[in-house]
């Protein structure tokens, strides 16, 4: 046995492999948690069955999942990378565990990047069960995939980038407050399960440039009516990807 053998070897592991370990946990943890996994899921396959069994809201001529089915990938989306992450990263803030883990050898920057790809990972799987569930009520979805996962990978970076800040500046209790609140008001103004065409003109164009509008319409686009890219709603989102993700790199605040 050649000297040396067993000499201990301290160092931090890859940053690649430091990402993966992180991604796993914040997985897990976003999972365990009850009340995240009711926002997260529970809250979205609820309003997809009811306003599709029930004719409550008139989504217009057609089957009403057809309408309601993008509406509520979008809510998906929204609760995961916004809401979700806002409230769990303002309490990690809170109790010092951001603190901790940016005094440890994985980079800041890394840990914002498995935060986000633990949210790519919640939606993959949110989006799977839900559209088993449209699929189940009826739902015929047109358009190519990969315009969809275009849209959803812009308003996921929207999102985060909205939330992290939210998360970065505010107090927990009030990211927890704002975070349910915006949630509430963009559920019912943002086109998931009311028809854009319903509210007031004067109102309709201010609401088309929210980022929920933007994701619920361009979903719509592409698997209701099997359009192209839409590029109006790609711009809207990039805004808002770029705007919310500058900022928080900016104004994030640590502890």
């Amino acid at each position: 046995m050649s000297a040396g053998t067993f000499t201990p070897r301290p160092g931090a592991a890859p940053v690649s492999r430091m990402i993966l370990a992180q991604t796993a946990l914040e997985t897990r943890m976003l999972l365990r948690n009850g009340e995240q996994l009711l926002l997260t899921v529970i809250i979205p396959a609820l309003l997809l069955v009811l306003f599709s069994a029930v004719d409550i809201v008139d989504t217009g001529a057609g089957k009403p999942v057809d309408f309601l089915a993008p509406g509520i990938l979008a809510l998906a989306v929204m609760s995961t990378a916004f809401t979700g992450q806002a409230i769990a990263t303002g309490f990690d803030r809170r109790y010092g565990v951001l603190k901790r883990l940016g005094a440890s050898p994985l980079p800041r920057w890394a840990l914002m990047a498995a935060k986000t790809l633990s949210v790519l990972v919640t939606e993959v799987l949110q989006i799977a069960l839900l559209t088993v569930i449209a699929l189940a009520l009826g739902w015929s979805p047109q358009g190519n995939p990969l315009s969809v996962a275009a849209l959803v990978l812009l308003g996921t970076a929207a999102f985060s980038g909205l939330g992290l800040l939210m998360a970065g500046t505010l107090r927990a209790e009030a990211t927890l407050a704002a975070a349910n609140l915006v949630f509430l008001l963009l559920l019912v103004g943002g086109g998931v399960i009311v028809p854009m065409e319903k509210f007031p003109d004067a109102v309709q164009s201010a609401l088309g440039l929210l980022p929920i509008s933007a994701l619920s319409d361009g979903l719509r686009e592409v698997l209701q009516h099997g359009a192209a890219l839409p590029w109006g709603d790609v711009a809207v989102l990039t805004a808002w990807a770029v705007l919310g993700l500058g900022a928080a790199a900016r104004l994030f605040r640590w502890e």
